[in-house]
């Protein structure tokens, strides 16, 4: 159900609230940084004290933009020192969880155990790990998660700044793929309402540029794609080359755009002894199921897994025979 309509649940999480803290799901992007700082704006308006818990050590080259930009202007905190934040009144705390609703996902599991009172506001499919004890708004129709706040700001008439106007509109075309996926005419609404505000299609683009070596590195993703039943591309890295999880999900990404591929897996390590997987599709491939048999999670969309202790080789040969038995 749409964020507007669910806003009454919205309402009475923030009334009581004296301090409100705001995260995302690790590895922030710009879907997940700016729906926090879409919501940051909210709710100053509302005259309520609150924060954003960023907690990643590094950060893709568009966040490490947008903090470095508003240093100052918004109070980013880390989760090791909340407790100085702390309202006295422990259920005067509130946690707002954005872009994410797994308990594995979010910046800070501290904050997760810290605070009672918790809202959850995500695009993402419920699933086994998702957030207990919260209020959850969870609209799987929107394109993303600044999608869902930017219909806040409009409904409430709230004035922001044209940056972050850009900011939000950055996270749409983030998560749409620069509107080729999960889009619907709210999207594109939402999207023009956010340039009337004064948002920068340019500085989206500038927002959204890619390191060059990074982008380099990808490419090699590319020259070992497979196809599976002529539907399905997989690609796998070689054991030597650490990513980072977005690059995968880029990769996954560009193989959407062959013709006849509905959906995508990308396997690479992420870590010294983590592989990590990440999965795309149009919404007609049942990525989610296949996931969730891996460990992992997500949506019709998109999603991801990872797996410690074990090879490149191991993840590929499991992928391949859940894929095979789902399409028995």
């Amino acid at each position: 159900m749409s964020i507007v309509k669910e806003r009454k649940k919205l309402n009475r999480a923030v009334k009581s609230a004296k301090k409100i803290f705001l995260m995302a799901h690790k590895y922030l992007d710009l879907d997940a940084l700016g729906s926090c700082i879409g919501m940051y704006m909210i709710l100053k308006r509302r005259k309520k004290k609150c924060y954003i818990i960023v907690d990643d050590k590094s950060h893709e080259l568009g966040v490490e933009k947008v903090l470095r930009e508003l240093e100052g202007c918004i109070e980013i905190i880390k989760s090791e020192d909340m407790e100085e934040y702390l309202h006295p009144n422990e259920k005067k705390n509130l946690l707002m969880i954005l872009d994410t609703n797994k308990t594995e996902l979010v910046q800070s599991e501290i904050a997760l155990k810290k605070i009672s009172q918790k809202l959850v506001i995500d695009h993402h499919e419920l699933g086994k790990t998702t957030i207990k004890n919260a209020a959850i708004i969870d609209d799987i129709k929107a394109s993303s998660t600044c999608e869902m706040i930017t219909s806040l700001i409009e409904y409430y008439d709230v004035e922001i700044d044209s940056y972050y106007a850009t900011i939000l509109l950055s996270g749409i075309v983030l998560d749409t793929n620069n509107f080729t996926l999960n889009t619907n005419a709210e999207t594109f609404y939402l999207s023009y309402y956010l340039t009337s505000l004064g948002a920068s299609a340019k500085k989206v683009q500038y927002l959204l540029k890619q390191d060059l070596e990074e982008y380099t590195e990808r490419q090699k993703l590319l020259s070992s794609i497979e196809t599976i039943d002529g539907k399905v591309a997989f690609t796998k890295a070689t054991p030597y080359t650490q990513y980072r999880r977005e690059d995968l999900a880029k990769v996954a990404d560009t193989l959407l755009f062959f013709n006849n591929i509905e959906a995508s897996f990308v396997i690479g390590k992420i870590g010294k002894d983590v592989v990590g997987l990440s999965a795309r599709s149009l919404g007609n491939y049942d990525i989610m199921s296949i996931l969730e048999k891996l460990g992992g999670g997500g949506d019709a969309y998109n999603g991801a897994a990872k797996f410690e202790n074990t090879t490149i080789s191991k993840v590929e040969q499991e992928l391949k025979k859940i894929i095979k038995e789902e399409g028995e």
